[in-house]
């Protein structure tokens, strides 16, 4: 029950509730405990009745009424007069009609009763689960938000998905049946005992014998259950990050002609987590039949036992039916116990995976919670960076400055940090060693809202989203709504804008997952006019054009020179022509600055920039003749 003391912040929260909730149950179960007494009543009534009829004693018969019974006849309006002395046998075979019809229907009063506030508790206490549920996905989904990157790269989509769908529903399985039949069974059984007292305490004795083994059984099959529970959810996790990735992957699947390997392989994960499950089925299998034996036989010992007690005056054969209805009324509450106890075992084993996450401390925090103006300056001073999760030393030594409003460009070849360093200007990650300033301040210090609210970042790894052109390029605008004009400009300042006038619905297209129903350039284009139309102060464009040819790259990059001109820009690439009017080009290898300058400097150094340059120009060379 330790994973599920997080749940209990929300059970304070919705207090009244559960208190409202609690009310029901018990004045549900008070109409529930005096049915059978009802029944009992009106046994001992008709039985003394026909008794009296059979003898033949009928002159004289005295109606003898419990008090309860002749406080409610005379409520209604009910002659009892007439029945207090009977000296017919056809007067006390109307006095058994009456009375039958006349507690018959009270009983069905008194269970329409029962009903309402059965109703009313489900009202309660189910909702509350339901209003927990909703705030706990709130709560996950919010921390996801705030976790960093390295923890995405260590955990599958499936994973974190199953965790905020499958787990949660687990979680609500407690809050809302198993508190509810709880509460129901401790208040339900009180009353049934009492109750069961009051007519004969050596006959409730005998009847509750079975229950300690009951709870025995409880104890011993809980833990399996937990055990097996936790094992069942692992396994649907990964069955769902499985399903997240071949979907995400289904082109490259049907590319390489994988289908039959990828079914066959779901197959074995399938067949593995159906052992699982059947491995926690058949304990349930067994314990909601042994729950059931076990109150069978407090019904076979209370016939046998009242039976005797019965036939030497000792109790009534009303007393009887009265307890076999309480033994049978107590049969679902402890019936449900095993159902509970599975609940409540699978949601702390839920849970527990849950927290794991909710557990976790994002790596970068805002240590600073007023606003920040951001101008644009940016200084890297001796940056030394290592991937956590792989130990990757990706930056060694780094260090430059771009002023505000000027153009840093980076080049290299794969692997050699170039978009570790944009990860670490939207701090997306922070340095193992030495300092990043934005405007002379260290990074760290600045408002995180405020740093990456300013700056516009086209990332390598192009992702849209399932929703309009116009939605997708004005996503990063958070204060209100963006004009069309606006989007517009932006589309028009990438390059995209007469692309976008080809769909049937413009701006107003719908995109697929990912963006699948645009070319790798057009998503490219519309990525970076989602950065252009926040105006941000520092913009970041890593290696963002690769998709696009170099006709197309010249055209982008000329409308881009007018929006960049007051912006401090990031440009990084591995292509030459797409740095060359740079302010000033940094040359990395190895982690490495290994050459910075100017495009012309570069060049008459003759080093690796210049060779990039030759290699990329024989290249163009042979497309050209191609």
């Amino acid at each position: 029950m330790k994973a599920l003391a997080h749940l209990n912040k929300y059970l304070l929260h919705y207090k009244w509730l559960v208190i409202l909730g609690t009310v029901f149950i018990l004045v549900s179960n008070l109409f529930a405990i005096y049915a059978p007494r009802l029944v009992r009543e009106a046994f001992d009534l008709i039985t003394s009745s026909i008794n009296a009829y059979s003898s033949g004693e009928v002159s004289n018969y005295a109606l003898e009424l419990p008090p309860t019974i002749e406080w409610i006849f005379n409520t209604v309006g009910f002659d009892l007069e007439k029945y207090q002395n009977i000296n017919s046998a056809g007067d006390l075979a109307e006095l058994i009609g009456t009375l039958s019809l006349f507690l018959a229907a009270l009983y069905l009063l008194v269970s329409v009763l029962k009903g309402v506030f059965l109703f009313y508790q489900r009202q309660t206490i189910i909702i509350m689960s339901r209003l927990i549920e909703f705030d706990l996905k709130n709560e996950i989904y919010a921390h996801y938000q705030e976790l960093s990157l390295a923890f995405y790269r260590r955990n599958k989509t499936g994973d974190l998905m199953n965790r905020i769908s499958e787990d949660v529903t687990k979680v609500r399985m407690y809050l809302g049946p198993a508190i509810m039949y709880s509460i129901n069974l401790v208040i339900l059984s009180v009353l049934a005992i009492w109750a069961m007292v009051n007519v004969n305490l050596e006959l409730t004795l005998y009847v509750l014998l079975p229950l300690p083994v009951l709870s025995v059984s409880i104890y011993y099959v809980s833990a399996m259950i937990n055990q097996r529970s936790e094992k069942v959810q692992r396994q649907q996790s990964h069955l769902s990050a499985m399903v997240q990735e071949t979907f995400s992957g289904i082109r490259v699947i049907k590319a390489f002609n994988r289908e039959k390997s990828v079914q066959d392989n779901f197959e074995k994960e399938c067949n593995n987590y159906k052992v699982k499950s059947l491995d926690l089925v058949k304990v349930d299998a067994l314990f909601m039949p042994a729950i059931l034996l076990l109150i069978g036989l407090s019904t076979i010992i209370t016939i046998y036992v009242g039976g005797i007690k019965a036939i030497n005056g000792e109790i009534s054969l009303g007393n009887i039916a009265e307890f076999v209805i309480y033994v049978n009324m107590l049969t679902w509450p402890f019936a449900s116990v095993g159902w509970v106890t599975s609940i409540v075992q699978q949601a702390a084993a839920s849970q527990e995976r849950i927290n794991e996450f909710l557990h976790t401390a994002p790596e970068i925090k805002n240590k600073k919670e007023t606003p920040d103006e951001i101008k644009g300056k940016v200084v890297f001073d001796n940056v030394f960076f290592t991937y956590p999760d792989s130990g990757i030393e990706a930056l060694r030594g780094i260090s430059f400055e771009i002023p505000s409003g000027s153009t840093l460009a980076i080049v290299g070849r794969t692997g050699s940090g170039k978009s570790t360093i944009a990860n670490l200007i939207c701090r997306n990650f922070d340095t193992t060693s030495g300092v990043i300033k934005i405007d002379d301040k260290p990074v760290t210090e600045i408002n995180l809202n405020s740093l990456r609210s300013n700056i516009g970042y086209v990332p390598q790894d192009v992702f849209l989203f399932s929703d309009t052109i116009a939605n997708n390029i004005a996503f990063g605008i958070n204060n209100g709504e963006v004009s069309q004009e606006l989007i517009e400009k932006a589309a028009n300042d990438a390059y995209v804008a007469h692309n976008i006038e080809e769909f049937p619905k413009k701006y107003d297209t719908i995109l697929g997952e990912r963006g699948i129903n645009l070319s790798g350039g057009q998503k490219q284009r519309v990525s970076i006019a989602r950065a252009l139309v926040r105006k941000p102060a520092i913009l970041i464009f890593d290696d963002c054009l690769s998709a696009v040819d170099t006709e197309t790259e010249e055209i982008i990059l000329g409308n881009l020179k007018p929006v960049m001109k007051d912006k401090t820009t990031v440009l990084i690439s591995h292509r030459v022509s797409t740095v060359k009017f740079a302010d000033h080009i940094l040359v990395l290898q190895d982690g490495k600055i290994a050459e910075s300058g100017t495009h012309e400097r570069l060049l008459a150094a003759n080093g690796i920039y210049a060779e990039l340059n030759q290699l990329q120009l024989l290249e163009d060379k042979k497309v050209t003749i191609a």
